[in-house]
């Protein structure tokens, strides 16, 4: 393991010893091994200076789980030129190697040498289909590295291009993961009882992926070590994955003899020479080099038809998976880092189109600027709505679409306090005030009817038989706390029911706050294990009455009083019951249970709703009081201007309002139903 690092940095050995205990597959692999010599030899009488620089086909597969593992193309790209810049020698830092081993220096042990080795983005899947070179698959395996077989398994039955066998006798299949057993990296060492299939590759863990997004410099080179193992190197002490234990050699002449490195200590000379520390090789964080030696090594490697290695830079190959540089325009296309935002924001757009684009055509309908030709706009967005975007790309001769219809919402403006949520009145969040993020593409935050503590409505997520690791969250829209009396303070409080499967079960509930409408969130609030619930339920469960629990949150400090103010529930699955949360509410002063219950039980408004939505000519909004009262109706558009207001008398039981829509524009409004303590919020539609 590298010094302050918690995972081993390779386990190539580690799977190699485990082949090595079958007496078959090391009869087979010493055999191969003397095979690779003859070849190696035969390449060091070869001293044309004018070699062939191989091209190797390359896709990476990113398997995750809707989480950061799930890392952008741009990671992606600054991986592979990490890795083509450190095997052409173009890495600047090699000029800085220790003075022994300094291309400057004439009695130099060895120097820094040119692989003349490129790794390619394919652009053509094994069925002739063009696309990115990169494939995703949305699977819990992500984060289950115990058998790379399933990681594997899993790929090809779910990813979003092709399902099926990605050759490894025609890809350099690199797999992206959340999770690979305890390393950072590994693969395998050409052996045709590792064969060609799609398995012969490379396995790495997103954070050790390129220098960029979830990785760092720190470890942006593992992807050149696990290439270096791919292409028969072994670590630079010998055939072990534990550095630092005894002085060993690699069987590459101008490699010395070494015990292998955990830090950059350019002294180390624990064998009688000075190792070199330097080496892609070793588990410095300084390495920077190959040697000639190891060059030859593994150029030998992709001229032999062990594991099929020899295929894969051939012509034949590099056209059949469009790594010979004759990719056309394939498919316009764009993400962002965030598509839900406050008025004024400004959204960053990412040009993903591919391939061979040299030209790109925007239009935000909506945004400032409407229109842009440049690569990765920048766009802010001042009126509430919702907003499409189009892409045009083109590569000089053809050109592509990508339409992204209700792509960008931008809020209205926070609701005033108090505040309170009890889910009355609505079937889903698809037209509401609430955004659910569905992490596992399964069981998701939902209205249910079947149960909750004021009313009958609450948000449930159905936990019970969902896969442990799956993620999701129900995130608010903007709140107001702009104008809170510091004298009073601010309480969040929320009711929640919830069941373990089994008493092993460790789900967690996390809140989590954010005063920049969403840009950075701040986890404030955690519950799990006995916090949570010590009971467990068989079947899929849902709470009576007595079942509810009250959470009064006063951490929401001062810096959170801000007009954007939006709040979360993230439910972390660990295998257990389902969990429903309602009466939420916000409000000034201390917690109170009699505030947790939503409005007076004396002036609450119930069951309120709106229809026809989409309306044309009218709306009717219908509610049910608990006593006579007063109720005001305010209905205004998302730039908060009042449209339309009444004063309505209403009477115990159910009342129903008819609001003329004749003069409004078509769009999205809000009606709010105000009464003395507190108030309710309903969206509907103007065609």
């Amino acid at each position: 393991m590298r010094d302050g690092e918690e995972v081993e940095y390779c386990h190539q050995q580690k799977r190699f010893n485990e082949l090595m205990a079958n007496p078959d597959f090391a009869a087979q692999y010493q055999l191969e091994q003397q095979a690779f010599a003859v070849l190696e030899q035969q390449m060091l009488n070869n001293t044309d200076p004018h070699r062939l620089v191989y091209k190797i086909p390359v896709v990476f597969h990113v398997l995750h789980n809707g989480g950061v593992e799930n890392i952008s193309r741009e990671q992606i790209l600054d991986a592979l030129a990490i890795m083509n810049r450190d095997y052409r020698l173009q890495n600047s830092d090699a000029a800085t190697v220790h003075n022994d081993f300094n291309a400057s220096n004439p009695g130099a042990v060895c120097e820094p040498s040119d692989v003349e080795i490129e790794f390619v983005l394919a652009t053509k899947a094994p069925n002739g289909a063009c696309f990115s070179g990169i494939t995703r698959t949305q699977n819990a395996l992500s984060y289950d590295g115990s058998d790379g077989g399933d990681q594997v398994n899993a790929i090809v039955a779910g990813n979003d291009v092709y399902n099926g066998q990605w050759a490894g006798n025609k890809y350099l299949n690199i797999f992206v993961c959340g999770d690979i057993g305890g390393a950072a990296g590994y693969t395998f060492r050409p052996s045709g009882w590792v064969g060609s299939g799609m398995d012969n590759g490379i396995w790495v863990l997103h954070n050790y992926t390129g220098s960029i997004g979830t990785s760092s410099e720190n470890t942006s080179r593992t992807l050149t070590h696990e290439a270096g193992h791919w292409l028969n190197l072994s670590h630079t002490w010998g055939d072990t994955n534990d550095p630092g234990v005894s002085c060993g050699t690699d069987n590459v002449a101008d490699t010395p003899t070494t015990r292998g490195v955990t830090a950059c200590n350019l002294n180390e000379n624990f064998c009688g020479v000075r190792a070199n520390v330097e080496n892609y090789m070793d588990y410095s964080y300084c390495s920077k080099m190959f040697t000639a030696g190891q060059v030859t090594r593994m150029r030998t490697a992709l001229t032999s038809s062990t594991a099929g290695r020899n295929n894969l830079s051939t012509n034949a190959n590099l056209v059949a998976t469009g790594a010979d540089g004759s990719a056309a325009l394939c498919k316009a296309e764009f993400t962002t880092l965030k598509t839900d935002v406050c008025a004024g924001e400004t959204i960053q757009f990412s040009d993903g189109s591919y391939n061979a684009v040299s030209g790109w055509s925007w239009s935000f309908p909506g945004g400032t600027p409407a229109t842009s030709t440049d690569q990765n706009p920048s766009v802010s967005y001042s009126a509430p709505g919702v907003y499409s975007v189009t892409l045009t790309a083109t590569d000089g001769a053809s050109s592509d679409d990508e339409t992204k219809a209700g792509y960008i919402t931008v809020f209205a403006a926070g609701e005033s306090l108090p505040y309170f949520e009890g889910f009355e009145g609505i079937s889903d969040f698809d037209t509401n005030r609430w955004i659910v993020e569905n992490t596992g593409s399964n069981n998701a935050w939902l209205v249910t009817n079947t149960a909750g503590h004021t009313g009958t409505n609450s948000a449930k997520l159905s936990n019970y038989g969902q896969v442990a690791g799956n993620v999701d969250e129900l995130i608010s829209t903007p709140v107001d706390l702009s104008t809170v009396d510091v004298a009073d303070g601010v309480t969040l409080s929320f009711r929640y029911g919830y069941r373990k499967r089994q008493s092993a079960n460790d789900d967690y509930l996390k809140v989590f706050l954010t005063n920049d409408c969403g840009d950075n969130w701040d986890q404030r609030k955690t519950m799990h294990s006995a916090s949570l619930s010590n009971l467990t339920a068989s079947s899929s469960w849902t709470p009576a009455l007595a079942d509810w629990q009250t959470v009064h949150m006063t951490n929401v400090t001062v810096s959170y009083w801000v007009q954007n103010f939006r709040f979360k529930f993230r439910f972390e699955s660990d295998g257990g019951n389902n969990i429903y949360i309602d009466d939420i509410n916000i409000y000034g002063g201390a917690p109170s249970e009699t505030i947790v219950v939503g409005l007076d039980e004396e002036l609450q408004l119930q069951n309120a709703v709106v229809f026809p939505n989409p309306a044309e000519d009218e709306v009717n909004v219908r509610f049910s009081a608990a006593t006579g009262q007063t109720v005001k109706v305010f209905v205004t558009d998302l730039l908060g201007n009042v449209v339309s207001q009444h004063t309505i008398n209403a009477n115990e039981g159910d009342n129903l309002v008819l609001i003329s829509t004749e003069s409004f524009a078509a769009g999205m409004y809000l009606i709010r139903l105000a009464e003395t303590n507190a108030s309710q919020t309903l969206q509907f539609v103007v065609k």
